[in-house]
């Protein structure tokens, strides 16, 4: 349940007469309050005060929503409230002069005059005297954005627009905070009744033979001092729950990277000897390197600078070895920085913008045709198992090539192929998704009017490699575990 809920539960409850007890020593009930109010209300049509309106029909016991305590009466808001509203008209606006309140004005229960349009004091004179708000009236939007109920603590005067205003008959017999709360809980069943087919309203006669269920003055003074004692355990409520909100939403991604850097620091799995070391791994690599070029599959490769110990982020297994992404990989590169001509049928051209959740939409991507791609693969086309890595906005957001699709990467992104034989890609995937990749990013990062990361930095991150087997196990171990990080904020 969220804070919105909490808070609607408790109205409801209020005006349900299950928030505070019922008090035989209170004197009245809600019919000797009615009467009261209809007496008061005659007086004030005699002396002109208000105007009298249509006889409202009688309430039948089919339009009762629920049950109310006995002490209380369903009542029609008119009969209890002056109902009426503000002009229709649009006056002319003016650079200097009084505030013209409208619906858009009304927000989180106060009046705000930041872009209110202001009308001459002529104007506004006119409009006050059939709808002219006091201290203690409610405003309530009639069009569009229905309801938001504003109770006016009036620090200036203002006229009001297509708005309803709700004045009290007697102070003394009924309270308007009641009246405020009742109006928050119904604003969301009145919107759905609401009219119009170019803006949504609802009409005054509408309000006017609103139900209302109607306590006695002393249990309403009592509802409206429970709600108020409420509230502010509600709000802090929604910051609990929105906390807990956020600590949910990014619950998954921080478990993803513990368990990452758990891994990528040989704490995972448990190191075996029969599986050689990280170093005897990495001169077989160089070696298939030097046989690929020799025979012409690879360009050569430039020789990568000397890890020192200082630049070792964190300590790893004796069997691991640091080393440079470019020189455990077969190819790090992109195509030519220039955007081909699209197609409406073609071979897939396909940017982060086409990047899903966990894998890309082909489909989505843009298409160029046969000889762009003819053309620009030559340089380095993706296959399945190898990694997508931007170098531009969402930088090392990488996706892992997961089809045999014919395709080609946007220049913003470089592709990364391993040496199957000897690099399991899946642990290369995920050390590439870990948090040091990233601290290697902000370290190589080019900080110009769009920041990206050249492919010579990409080469030159640091990666901690373990044995081939390691490599496998450390991918089982994660694909295990990640699935748990999901349930658990289930």
């Amino acid at each position: 349940m969220n804070a919105q809920d909490l808070k609607y539960s408790i109205l409801q409850l209020a005006i349900q007469g299950k928030l505070v007890e019922q008090r035989e020593e209170e004197e009245g009930t809600a019919e000797e309050l009615y009467q009261q109010i209809q007496g008061e209300k005659k007086k004030l049509i005699d002396e002109g005060k208000i105007k009298k309106t249509k006889a409202l029909p009688e309430i039948t016991e089919d339009e009762i929503p629920f049950g109310v305590p006995e002490s209380w009466k369903w009542v029609r808001l008119s009969e209890i409230i002056d109902v009426r509203d503000g002009t229709h008209d649009t006056p002319k606006y003016v650079i200097e002069g009084v505030p013209l309140v409208t619906s858009k004005n009304l927000k989180n229960g106060e009046i705000d005059f930041d872009n209110v349009k202001l009308i001459s004091l002529e104007d506004s004179e006119k409009i006050n005297q059939r709808s002219g708000v006091d201290d203690g009236d409610i405003l309530f939007a009639m069009i569009g954005s229905i309801g938001n109920p504003v109770l006016v603590k009036k620090s200036r005067d203002f006229s009001i627009k297509n708005m309803a205003l709700f004045k009290v008959i007697n102070r003394s017999l009924f309270k308007m905070e009641y009246l405020l709360y009742f109006l928050q809980l119904e604003q969301e069943f009145m919107k759905k009744k609401a009219t119009g087919a170019v803006q949504s309203f609802v009409s005054l006669s509408f309000l006017r033979s609103y139900l209302v269920p109607l306590p006695p003055t002393e249990e309403q003074k009592r509802i409206v001092a429970k709600i108020e004692e409420l509230l502010p355990y509600v709000e802090k409520y929604d910051k609990a729950y929105s906390e807990v909100e956020e600590l949910n939403k990014k619950f998954p991604e921080d478990m993803e990277k513990s368990i990452l850097q758990y891994a990528i620091q040989g704490n995972i799995v448990e190191q075996r000897e029969e599986e050689g070391t990280a170093e005897e791994l990495y001169q077989q690599i160089q070696e298939e390197k030097k046989k690929l070029f020799e025979i012409g599959e690879i360009k050569k490769f430039k020789k990568l600078p000397e890890i020192t110990e200082d630049e070792a982020p964190f300590d790893i297994p004796d069997s691991w070895k640091w080393v440079r992404l470019g020189d455990i990989s077969l190819n790090i590169g992109d195509i030519d920085h220039k955007m081909p001509p699209t197609v409406k049928e073609g071979y897939p051209y396909v940017s982060p913008l086409n990047f899903t959740k966990n894998s890309i939409d082909y489909d989505g991507a843009k298409k160029i045709g046969q000889k762009d791609f003819e053309h620009l693969s030559k340089k380095i086309k993706p296959e399945r198992n190898d990694i997508i890595f931007p170098r531009y906005g969402t930088i090392g957001v990488i996706r892992m090539v997961d089809t045999d699709r014919e395709f080609l990467v946007s220049y913003s992104c470089c592709t990364i192929k391993n040496i199957d034989r000897y690099i399991y890609p899946q642990y290369v995937f995920y050390t590439l998704k870990s948090g040091m990749i990233k601290k290697e990013i902000n370290r190589y990062i080019n900080k110009t009017t769009q920041p990206n990361v050249g492919l010579e930095s990409i080469k030159k991150f640091m990666f901690p490699l373990p044995p081939l087997e390691e490599q496998k196990r450390i991918v089982e171990k994660i694909e295990e575990l990640l699935p748990f990080t999901e349930q658990l904020v289930k």
